[in-house]
């Protein structure tokens, strides 16, 4: 009885004050009402109330250090996935204002595709080069063809490197069909994505769409 007759002391105290005044349900069900924050529901929501009797906030459950640690871990996770749907709206304002369209998304494709090319053909035309020196090499050798290891070291070393220039020059032209084809792969997936985006730019603007558009060039 006189724990209770305590609270409403404290309750009274706190109206004449003009300070908060705090209730919940504690685990037994039973309504307890003070002029701080109960102890007996620091695992449960508490009101604050002011002097009128009008909620002027809910506290949450005081957390332990675990579950604090938890919820901190949540936030962050929530923060991380909201910076992520921002950034991700921000790259599809700027792809479809790069792209407003597939003839401009096209355009771009030839491009990248044209400066493969324009390598591919330079080493291609390399090649044709170190076998025309390749040819003249043979011609010198056909001197030593009955005994091949009497010919000059240098022209020896010359043919070697001469082989060894193709080769590096036919991986290269091969990681170009690579590159090539990762191009294409690149553009394939962009032009999917834009597709969705430009479907989604005719789409009508509804009027709960169009609060939150309205809202944010603000």
């Amino acid at each position: 009885m006189a724990a209770v007759v305590f609270c409403v002391t404290g309750l009274a105290h706190a109206q004449a004050a003009g300070g908060s005044i705090y209730t919940c349900i504690d685990r037994n069900g039973r309504k307890l009402t003070a002029d701080r924050p109960i102890p007996e529901c620091l695992d449960r929501e508490q009101r604050e109330l002011g002097p009128t009797g009008m909620v002027r906030r809910q506290i949450g459950p005081s957390l332990t250090e675990q579950e604090r640690a938890a919820a901190e871990v949540q936030r962050r996770k929530e923060a991380e996935e909201r910076s992520r749907q921002v950034e991700e709206r921000r790259r599809e304002r700027v792809l479809t204002a790069r792209y407003p369209d597939k003839a401009t998304h096209d355009v771009e494709r030839a491009t990248a595709i044209a400066m493969v090319d324009d390598v591919t053909a330079t080493a291609e035309k390399r090649i044709v080069e170190l076998r025309e020196q390749r040819k003249a090499f043979d011609s010198e050798m056909e001197f030593y063809k009955k005994d091949p290891n009497k010919a000059p070291m240098s022209l020896r070393r010359r043919i070697a490197e001469n082989e060894d220039s193709i080769a590096e020059q036919q991986k290269f032209l091969a990681g170009q069909d690579q590159e090539k084809r990762r191009v294409h792969q690149r553009f394939d997936a962009e032009l999917a994505q834009l597709r969705r985006l430009w479907d989604a730019q005719r789409a009508p603007v509804t009027g709960t769409d169009a609060v939150p558009a309205a809202a944010g060039t603000r």
